[in-house]
């Protein structure tokens, strides 16, 4: 009997390692699962402002396991997972957990084009959630901390010439360490979400030569007319920077440096600034050069703009745009996905929350506790809105650890949680640099981990003065950073004002309708108000929008409605979770935003 056992254990284990791909989890799916090809899953380049004409794409069908933390690589697979949805969606073919106690393991072959020989191979992760070892025929090729940011490895030296297998080993503890997570859990609940482990993003190769750029760093100037073009080089010897500006096909502008120094290249004088209104980018080709001869050539992209604050005619300070004041409005976007979860199941589903956001009459995406992949972000640099970009939350943030909830306030940071904190936001804002979408950074969320605000936020506004900083939306409030942002629910409410800086309302509204047939849970589903009709969603979404119009004169100069979509227990989305249906009166919603937006013209 235990023979005949082990054989239908093998048999089934053979069974599911060639079963073909499909979604699993008997959730909702999105329109687009059914357009996800597995052969072919994302198959998009994945860092549009740093192009390269050669790359190889990684997606695919790849081999996982999940064993005890600690262990060897695996001798056998459990099975095939589909990359880069994490193991624990719908979309991996999977939908398993994966503890604190395990780690997950993947492997793939591959194969490095002939047309490559004789240059440098950089194998590229997206993003893995959280701890991630590389292996490439089994030489080790490093390791990265941080899941929300892309990291690379030059794998030359590990390649053999025909068939390569590059293996992963992942530890995510979810809440359960001090890493940023999100709204990540281990206990799904109210605004808490399902864990997501692994590779979550696009996993490619690319060819380079041994002098290559690694990296850009674009800043425009508007008030000088000048566009400074950055590089961060790989290789040695003398080289030279050379940069090329167009508008469409038409070249307007180059410059060039040498010496490590920055390219600062004069723009026309009608240069065309960015805005919401007129999304104008300008297209980059940047050149290494040396010895004469050109090692190294990518094409990038950037736009004239400028984010600041000033005091109106009435002497309120204002964010502005470009030297004048913005009434900035936009949904709190958590970027998650009922078949994906942190992934979305193609390049159109990333871009429609986007377009809708626009359609909705929005200027403004506040980015909530998560960092999306860098299509995302040129997304929103060609559809024209602008971005609050928050830290992810960790280690202190409210949480359920073995059925019991702590608010925070029993967990200390450590020396090591700190350091983490600092590195992976670094990492962000590194990543965000150049797409000028991103105006504010938002280093806390409420109190949820806040530590050292007014030492976090200096050290923001330093890294990066070419941004506002907001220090702690809707957190311990200290007065430093660039505005004052506030939490209130349901309705609007101005209850703290900030003469010396802008004050904006960071979170508000969370208006909630359960729309049959399109929910994540059959009970248990949740909004701040809840109402039965799209009609008194629609009503009172414009009611709460009049009266935070009201409170323009009076301060507030930006707002954040809660929320784009529903998000597994939270039904009080704009839009279901699956994106199928939209829960409020799109034209009554529009004029609503658009007068808010339009409240400090001419201010």
């Amino acid at each position: 009997m235990k023979r005949i056992a082990l054989i239908l254990t093998l048999a089934a284990t053979v069974a599911g390692a060639n079963a073909q791909w499909k979604p699993v989890g008997g959730k909702i799916l999105t329109p687009w699962a059914e357009k996800v090809d597995p052969k072919a899953p994302l198959p998009e380049y994945p860092r549009p402002a740093m192009k390269r004409g050669e790359w190889k794409n990684l997606n695919g069908e790849w081999n996982y396991a999940i064993l005890p933390k600690g262990q060897k690589a695996p001798e056998s697979w459990q099975g095939k997972i589909l990359v880069p949805y994490a193991v624990e969606s719908a979309l991996s073919g999977v939908g398993k957990r994966v503890s604190d106690n395990e780690e997950l393991w993947y492997e793939r072959s591959f194969t490095v084009p002939k047309t490559w020989d004789g240059r440098r191979t950089l194998l590229h992760f997206g993003a893995v959630d959280w701890l991630a070892d590389v292996w490439v025929n089994g030489v080790k090729v490093g390791s990265h901390s941080g899941g929300y940011t892309p990291f690379s490895f030059d794998v030359t030296d590990a390649l053999q010439k025909g068939d390569n297998t590059v293996t992963l080993r992942v530890w995510d503890p979810t809440n359960r360490g001090y890493q940023p997570r999100g709204k990540q859990t281990q206990k799904p609940t109210g605004i808490w979400y399902t864990p997501v482990t692994g590779i979550w993003q696009t996993v490619w190769l690319e060819p380079v030569g041994e002098n290559h750029i690694a990296s850009l760093n674009i800043t425009p100037d508007i008030d000088a007319g000048e566009l400074s073009v950055g590089a961060d080089l790989a290789g040695d010897g003398h080289m030279k920077l050379e940069v090329d500006v167009y508008d469409g096909a038409r070249k307007v502008a180059s410059g060039a440096a040498v010496n490590g120094e920055k390219a600062n290249v004069a723009m026309p004088a009608d240069m065309k600034l960015w805005s919401p209104d007129s999304p104008n980018l300008y297209g980059l080709k940047v050149r290494l050069v040396k010895d004469g001869k050109v090692v190294d050539q990518v094409d990038s992209y950037t736009a004239m703009r400028k984010i600041s604050t000033g005091r109106d005619e009435n002497g309120v300070v204002r964010m502005e745009l470009n030297n004048k004041p913005l009434f900035q409005m936009g949904p709190l976007d958590q970027g998650w996905w009922p078949d994906g979860l942190y992934t979305a199941p193609t390049d159109e589903a990333l871009a429609y929350d986007i377009k809708k956001t626009k359609d909705l009459g929005f200027n403004m995406i506040r980015k909530h506790v998560k960092v999306e992949p860098a299509r995302w972000y040129t997304h929103c640099d060609s559809l024209g809105i602008l971005v609050w970009q928050d830290m992810p939350s960790g280690d202190r943030g409210p949480q359920w650890i073995d059925d019991k909830y702590f608010d925070g306030t029993e967990f200390a940071r450590s020396e090591e949680s700190e350091a983490q904190y600092r590195k992976e936001w670094k990492e962000i804002m590194d990543f965000c640099y150049n797409n000028p979408s991103v105006v504010v950074w938002v280093p806390f969320n409420e109190a949820w981990g806040q530590f050292k605000t007014p030492e976090i936020v200096a050290w923001t506004k330093k890294y990066d003065p070419s941004r506002l900083v907001n220090p702690a939306s809707g957190g311990n409030h200290y007065p430093v950073g660039d505005m004052l942002d506030l939490h209130h629910y349901p309705e609007p409410k101005l209850y703290l004002y900030d003469a010396m800086r802008p004050t904006v309302l960071g979170e508000y509204g969370g208006i909630g309708l359960v729309v049959k047939d399109h929910i994540w849970e059959p009970d248990k589903n949740w909004g701040y108000v809840k109402f039965n009709s799209p009609k008194e969603v629609t009503d009172t979404y414009v009611d709460y929008a009049g009266k935070l119009l009201d409170l323009v004169p009076n301060g507030f100069s930006a707002g954040v409605y809660t929320q784009t979509t529903d998000v597994e227990g939270e039904v009080n989305g704009l839009m279901t979770y699956d994106r199928k249906v939209l829960k409020v009166d799109e034209k009554a919603v529009r004029e609503a935003n658009q007068k808010l937006v339009h409240s400090l013209d001419g201010k």
